[in-house]
């Protein structure tokens, strides 16, 4: 029997701006909204769920993570109840409930814990560097193994069980009998939109938002590719040092724009960032920016004698690697590509 939780829309509030007192039910949002399909009523339902407090339809949903926040639907609310604003709301509440060790949701809803997680992890990079006697060539090496360890423990450990969780929720729990060959032929469209994110060219002109994004996600896992497996701060290959510069200076490139256009907020989904929308940008500007620095510094040869450069670097790394992305709103890559994969499963 589904249970319904009139306080749910106060609890909501903690993960957004949605304003569930003024919406009144018009259907405003789903007739603008270009990513709406004949039978749906989206984002109305996921408004209505949300404002009786039914939690049990929204977490077996997908819609939330189909929404590319264009803006179209909160420009046009006659109320202002913000409906975009609301799907972000219920990604950042759904990423919370996957997430088994439920520090995605203290991290969405305290500003204090994630800025102490910052520091409890900068404070670990320096004891580290401490135990290895400031040692730059040491900690260069384990800082590597440490990228290598970083991104196999975190899928592993964190990002795996909690897809097998999202998984349960949406196609297990809901009664959904998938064959095991609709799963695999299914599979193309979890790559497709996982690298090109192609369902955003079908909202109204987002074809630069679009296009943004696409260099984003190529130019970011071209550089953990470099970074990582290349070794990019320890080869000496000519091609491959130069292909680190470049997407590094991409990188960081992409994510200034991101960043002065949330500052300016020029655009619907700038205009309520939260502190995981900021540290998002942010620390993904600084990944290419610092990433770029270090490899400089390596080839003038100053690192040795500058070796707090590489420490910036490493710090900024290990805060990305262990908090934004099994954390924070880097999963939304993930969970929104795997969203569609799903809803592509459950439409048959």
């Amino acid at each position: 029997m589904t249970r319904i939780d009139p306080k749910f829309g106060m609890r909501l509030k903690r993960y957004g701006a949605f304003d569930y007192d003024a919406c009144y039910n018009c259907g405003t949002c789903t007739s603008v909204c270009s990513l709406a399909r004949k039978g749906e009523e989206f984002p109305r339902e996921m408004v209505r769920y949300s404002v009786t407090g039914n939690q049990e339809e929204i977490l077996s949903s997908l819609k939330p993570w189909l929404c590319y926040y264009c803006g179209e639907c909160s420009t046009n609310c006659p109320r202002s109840a913000n409906p975009g604003e609301l799907m972000m709301s219920l990604r950042r509440w759904l990423t919370a409930q996957y997430d088994w060790t439920g520090i995605s949701g203290l991290l969405f809803t305290s500003l204090k814990a994630t800025i102490a997680a910052l520091i409890a992890v900068a404070a670990g990079v320096i004891l580290f560097a401490v135990f290895m006697n400031f040692d730059t060539e040491a900690i260069l090496k384990y800082g590597h193994y440490f990228e290598m360890a970083a991104i196999s423990g975190v899928f592993a450990v964190i990002l795996l069980p909690n897809l097998i969780r999202m998984w349960y929720f949406t196609i297990i729990k809901p009664g959904f009998k998938v064959p095991i060959k609709s799963y695999i032929v299914a599979l193309k469209e979890l790559f497709i939109h996982m690298f090109t994110q192609k369902r955003a060219l079908g909202c109204d002109d987002n074809q630069k938002r679009w296009f943004e994004h696409f260099i984003l996600v190529i130019g970011y896992l071209t550089l953990l590719f470099t970074t990582v497996f290349l070794d990019w701060f320890g080869t000496s290959s000519l091609p491959v040092i130069i292909g680190g510069y470049i997407v590094s200076a991409i990188v960081f490139i992409v994510t200034t724009d991101f960043v002065a256009g949330r500052i300016k907020k020029s655009r619907e989904i700038s205009r309520h960032s939260r502190p995981s929308d900021w540290l998002f940008v942010i620390w993904l500007l600084l990944m290419g920016l610092t990433a770029f620095i270090v490899r400089v510094a390596i080839d003038t040869d100053i690192l040795k004698d500058s070796f707090w450069i590489y420490m910036i670097h490493l710090t900024v790394l290990a805060q990305w690697a262990l908090i934004i992305v099994p954390f924070g709103k880097w999963t939304h890559f993930l969970y929104r590509s795997f969203a569609i994969y799903f809803s592509k499963l459950t439409s048959k």
